[in-house]
C-alpha cells in the first residue's frame, strides 16, 4: 500500500461524550508542509430497509440538529456495545423502531456517512419476509412514528423534501442495484 498522504504527527481529544469524540491532529503533508485536521468519531451504525415486496416501512422523528421531522430508514447503533455485529444492530433498530422482524436480512453494502470530517461508516441491510410487532423505541426516539410507503411515495418525499437522510437515499440507491441484480 502508498504512504498516506497525510501522516498524523499529534492529537488531542477536544470534546467527548457517549455519542461522538471530537479530536484535532497535527498533520504532515506528504510536501513536509504541517496542517491540522478535525475529526469526529462516532461508531458505525446499521441502517435496515424493511421491504414487504410493495412497500417500505419509514420512521419519522424528530431530529434535533436541523430542527424538524424527517422520513427515513429505521437506523442506529450500539454506543455502548461498539463490537455488536452489524447485522444484529439492524435487527434490532428494526424490531424497537417498527416492531417488525425480518426473516430475511441481506447486507446491502458499507458506506462512509461523512468521511471528510468523520470516520463513521453505515452498514446497510435488506429487511424482507416481514412479521408484525409491538415498537419499543428509546427514550430519545419519543415521538418515533412508523408507516409504509410505495416507491411512488418514497420518490415524491425525495422531492419534496420529507425525505432528506443522506443514508437513507445511499440506501435506496444500494437497494436498486440489488433488486435489478437478484431479478
Amino acid at each position: 500500500m502508498a504512504e498516506p498522504e497525510l501522516r498524523r504527527i499529534d492529537s488531542r481529544t477536544v470534546y467527548k461524550n457517549r455519542w461522538m469524540t471530537v479530536r484535532e491532529d497535527r498533520v504532515r503533508r506528504a510536501n513536509g508542509d504541517d496542517g491540522l485536521y478535525g475529526v469526529v468519531e462516532k461508531p458505525d451504525f446499521s441502517l435496515i430497509v424493511p421491504f414487504d415486496g410493495e412497500k417500505f416501512h419509514l420512521v419519522q422523528q424528530y431530529r434535533y440538529p436541523v430542527g424538524g421531522r424527517y422520513w427515513e430508514f429505521p437506523q442506529g447503533s450500539k454506543e455502548l456495545e461498539p463490537d455488536t455485529a452489524p447485522e444484529q444492530v439492524a435487527a434490532e433498530e428494526l424490531a424497537e423502531e417498527t416492531g417488525l422482524t425480518a426473516n430475511s436480512i441481506v447486507h446491502l453494502g458499507r458506506l462512509f456517512q461523512a468521511y471528510g470530517y468523520s470516520n463513521q461508516a453505515v452498514n446497510v441491510y435488506l429487511a424482507t419476509e416481514l412479521t408484525p410487532g409491538e415498537a419499543s423505541p428509546e427514550v430519545e426516539e419519543e415521538g418515533l412514528i412508523t408507516q409504509s410507503f410505495t416507491r411512488a411515495q418514497f420518490d415524491a418525499m425525495l422531492k419534496d423534501g420529507r425525505m432528506a437522510d443522506l443514508a437513507s437515499v445511499a440506501a435506496l440507491q444500494l437497494f436498486d442495484r440489488h433488486m435489478s441484480t437478484s431479478a
